[in-house]
């Protein structure tokens, strides 16, 4: 069978009894990057020495039918760098395939950065969506986050430090500067830390640099007035905050169900009466 094993995210305390065992008596791991596990291993004090086969982003497609077809006759234990494999991780290919071809699947469950982040952040958990990384161009992420400014559950992303502030800008912009979020970095480490504050608070905190791993919550959108009345108002106070009219009516548009059509002519017509 394929058994996806979770790794800990930071503490190498998290490691629970059933994945050192595991570890110990593996065949065949598939890893994302074979030199960090064999340091897990060592770490763990592991003297096991398995095989040790690459598994990333960039050659899964290729073998994915090959492990799948070595796990008829042994286990084939996968792993990530950390967390839960499949989860914005490689391995979704290979349990796509192993289950259309009835191969065996099971899970040695473990630590997952986007479930610690979200249980730490205080936010509501009762509903939630995972996100993965943002678009790294400005553009590509406005547009993204343009589709999810209605979303009413809470958002999870993965983002790198260096775009951390860049992207909390353009959260501000397109879910509103007041919405609740949390910057959860180092989850697990000696220098965990949970920022909580708006999106514009925490992207003014984050314009300084930040260091780290980052896990990002953001807080669902908050019922809207539907009046045409409350959507142009909201409009127009985006674009005072500096968000180009076009985006602002689309997002008002998508977290309200009017028109964006009729939110930029309303706004044109009550720019001119005021120019």
């Amino acid at each position: 069978m394929i058994l996806l094993a979770a790794t800990p995210i930071g503490n190498l305390g998290d490691a629970s009894l059933r994945l050192r065992e595991t570890l110990e008596e593996a065949r065949v791991i598939a890893a994302e990057d074979t030199r960090h596990t064999a340091q897990l291993l060592r770490l763990l004090g592991i003297e096991n020495r398995p095989e040790l086969v690459a598994l990333h982003d960039h050659n899964e497609h290729e073998r994915a039918a090959a492990l799948v077809e070595r796990a008829t006759t042994e286990d084939i234990v996968l792993v990530s760098d950390a967390g839960m494999p499949t989860v914005s991780d490689p391995g979704f290919r290979v349990v796509q395939l192993a289950a259309e071809r009835g191969v065996a699947v099971s899970v040695i469950p473990g630590p997952s950065a986007v479930i610690t982040a979200l249980a730490v952040a205080g936010l509501p958990t009762d509903r939630f969506v995972f996100e993965g990384f943002l678009p790294r161009k400005h553009g590509e992420r406005s547009r993204a986050l343009a589709q999810l400014a209605a979303e009413r559950r809470t958002l999870v992303f993965f983002e790198s430090p260096a775009r951390l502030a860049a992207s909390l800008n353009d959260l501000a912009s397109a879910f509103g500067k007041d919405r609740p979020a949390a910057v959860c970095r180092e989850l697990t480490k000696l220098h965990e830390e949970v920022r909580r504050g708006t999106l514009s608070e925490l992207a003014e905190w984050a314009a300084e640099g930040v260091r780290g791993e980052i896990v990002l919550v953001v807080g669902g959108a908050a019922e809207h007035a539907t009046s045409p009345e409350a959507a142009l108002a909201e409009v127009q106070q985006r674009v005072a905050d500096g968000e180009r009219l076009k985006d602002a009516t689309r997002a008002v548009a998508e977290a309200t169900g009017l028109a964006s059509r009729e939110l930029y002519s309303a706004a044109l017509a009550a720019r001119e009466d005021h120019a």
